[in-house]
């Protein structure tokens, strides 16, 4: 482009007026400042040689700008530090009541069914079991996670994004602890997996304990209620060591409807 010129700049000062414009844009383009058009920038080049003053005055305007860009970065670094700090310090209310109490009636009907099919049937196997209640979980948190989406995007609006990866902090632990956990029993202690009820309840408790701080203050009384029922399971399942499709269904159903009648009413009492 700048060959066609019959004044085009030789050597190094050309190279430092063409970086110089490009920089000029990134300017005006970051920072909202004048920016010379190109048939302005054209008739400079074509009425004056760059001279080596004016080469260092380049240079000091590179320096300036990387001065400038220096101070945009650390400024919105800091925006988006304090955008964390407000979401992990507001109460969430992207949780819907109604996916979650569906959890619960979904865990209630399953191990209905589950009890009613090992009624018929002398054997069954402690991976078809698992694979049951894993596939129930992965349902009811595809359920929960796309009304969870679509409700803090109405409700945080431009905090959405960050309220939501909060809330996700906090729980995911928890979740990836029970994978874990269950693909170690079933790998390594397969005689032993009568205990996963329990230990999916005290390991969802932990969940809760850990989310208390975000949601309303009555969702303590929900951890505590599958903590009781996680020991309770571990304690009565001792005896004959057999997995029981309501050591799942009772403590999740009536959990989760807990769960939803927590955030259907509590945030209302929070806010009198």
């Amino acid at each position: 482009m700048w060959s066609d010129s019959p004044f085009a700049l030789p050597g190094q000062a050309n190279s430092y007026f063409y970086g110089y414009t490009r920089l000029l844009s990134l300017r005006e383009a970051v920072l909202g400042e004048f920016v010379p058009s190109q048939t302005q920038v054209g008739v400079f080049t074509s009425q004056a040689q760059v001279s080596p003053g004016m080469a260092s005055d380049y240079t000091l305007h590179y320096k300036d700008y990387g001065c400038r860009m220096e101070d945009l970065h650390q400024a919105m670094s800091e925006i988006r530090s304090i955008r964390i700090q407000v979401a992990r310090g507001s109460e969430f209310r992207g949780y819907g009541p109604a996916s979650i109490a569906l959890s619960g009636v979904l865990a209630l009907l399953v191990a209905a069914g589950q009890s009613r099919w090992m009624a018929g049937h002398s054997k069954h196997g402690i991976v078809s079991y698992v694979a049951v209640w894993v596939s129930t979980a992965a349902v009811a948190l595809a359920l929960t996670g796309i009304e969870t989406f679509a409700r803090s995007r109405r409700v945080h609006s431009g905090f959405a994004s960050e309220m939501m990866r909060s809330a996700t902090e906090q729980f995911l632990p928890a979740l990836v602890v029970g994978c874990l956990l269950t693909a170690l029993l079933l790998r390594v202690a397969i005689q032993d997996c009568w205990m996963l009820p329990g230990l999916w309840e005290l390991i969802f408790s932990l969940g809760v304990f850990a989310s208390c701080r975000f949601l309303p203050r009555q969702m303590f009384a929900v951890g505590v209620w599958y903590l009781a029922a996680g020991l309770y399971c571990l304690a009565a399942g001792s005896a004959d060591r057999a997995l029981s499709p309501w050591a799942m269904g009772v403590p999740f159903g009536i959990g989760q409807i807990l769960v939803a009648a927590v955030l259907r009413f509590g945030f209302q009492e929070s806010l009198e």
